[in-house]
């Protein structure tokens, strides 16, 4: 227990003692000693209450900066080339950003933004082409980046239309290309007005160009024609056909093209069956016959499919048939605009294994070609 001391009375020097009735006045009574109380165990608590309190409200206030500054931040990107194989789209008008996304949902790209990071930092612009891309698996933004700009990642339906086949041929080499049915490009040429097709055409024939086409994969079969369509009018365009002519330029082309093997023989059966249209000659073509009989793969006819009274039988109807036999090529083109000059009036090809032809101006020439032909059908039977 803490001691209590005894505080004395002290006066004060000089002070007066009061006078009056000559009483002294009584001395004040002592003081009663005060007890101290230790201040430490306060200045604890205060201590606790202060840096206590302030280390919840700075865990509160605090921690999670700490937390996210102590924790490593989660990569936006994926390293390498990736793997595995995944197809993706790119449609007309994507953007980087998009692209991105597309990237990101398939798991290409660890995120948009770092794709979109990728072009930004390329330098150069960046052209996408629309198609279908093989890419990767969690590949890095910048490898993503570079497939895409390459065009081997695309991917292809490539379809070949050799020239002379018929729009039927041409549609069952697409579909077998493309797993496009024929029923679905048969149906995109119904409206022939739609494709451009002049009014006097019967059909599509003639109308669709040879070439090796790629078609991404999706691609419609309005479009594959609408292509092939395009194509044709551009190669007339080179040839210089005005737009009026080209019903009667591709007419004559497609002929040229069945009746023709080389090159230099264009130009001569174009000569030919010109100067048949002069004199008003019928052209006598066993390739328009076939046509009208919807026969193909042969180059002899009967005399009844001679004699049959379809438009494009040109035994029977004087002039051009009434549209194209088959898809002529840029040549047969050519052929067609520039006929070679000479007097003939007759061909007949005399090996058809070769393509030897015998051009003719008169019949009786004519005649003696036609017998080289016979013979080399009889001496090589089945190649009529």
């Amino acid at each position: 227990m803490p001691t209590t001391a005894t505080i004395p009375v002290v006066e004060q020097a000089g002070a007066s003692v009061p006078t009056g009735t000559g009483a002294v006045p009584p001395s004040p009574a002592p003081a009663k000693p005060k007890r101290r109380h230790p201040k430490w165990p306060y200045v604890v608590v205060l201590l606790v209450v202060l840096f206590g309190g302030a280390g919840v409200i700075a865990t509160s206030l605090f921690g999670p900066v700490v937390s996210a500054l102590l924790t490593p931040a989660e990569p936006t990107d994926y390293d390498g080339d990736g793997s595995g194989e995944v197809q993706v789209v790119v449609k007309t008008g994507d953007t980087g950003s998009t692209i991105g996304d597309t990237l990101a949902e398939q798991d290409v790209v660890k995120t948009s933004k770092a794709f979109y990071q990728a072009v930004v930092s390329s330098g150069g612009e960046v052209v996408f082409q629309p198609g279908t891309y093989v890419l990767r698996k969690q590949m890095s933004a910048a490898s993503a980046l570079a497939m895409l700009q390459d065009p081997a990642s695309q991917v292809q339906a490539m379809v070949t239309i050799p020239e002379g086949q018929t729009a039927a041929q041409a549609f069952e080499l697409i579909a077998e290309g493309t797993g496009t049915p024929v029923a679905d490009l048969e149906a995109a040429v119904e409206d022939r007005a739609a494709l451009g097709i002049p009014a006097e055409a019967p059909n599509i024939e003639g109308y669709l160009f040879p070439a090796t086409y790629d078609f991404p994969p999706g691609t419609s079969a309005t479009d594959m024609v609408k292509t092939m369509v395009s194509r044709t009018f551009q190669a007339l365009d080179q040839a210089g056909v005005p737009a009026a002519d080209r019903h009667r330029v591709l007419t004559m082309a497609a002929l040229i093209q069945k009746e023709a093997r080389f090159e230099g023989d264009f130009y001569k059966v174009s000569r030919v069956f010109q100067n048949r249209i002069d004199i008003g000659m019928p052209l006598q073509s066993d390739a328009t016959v076939a046509y009208g009989a919807q026969s193909s793969g042969r180059v002899t006819t009967t005399d009844a499919e001679r004699a049959d009274d379809n438009p494009w039988n040109t035994y029977v109807h004087p002039g051009l048939p009434i549209g194209p036999i088959s898809n002529p090529g840029d040549l047969a083109i050519k052929a067609a605009m520039a006929p070679a000059d000479g007097p003939w009036l007759y061909f007949v090809t005399v090996n058809t294994i070769t393509g030897d032809t015998v051009f003719s101006e008169t019949y009786e020439e004519h005649l003696k070609a036609v017998a080289q032909w016979q013979q080399f059908m009889r001496d090589n039977p089945g190649n009529g």
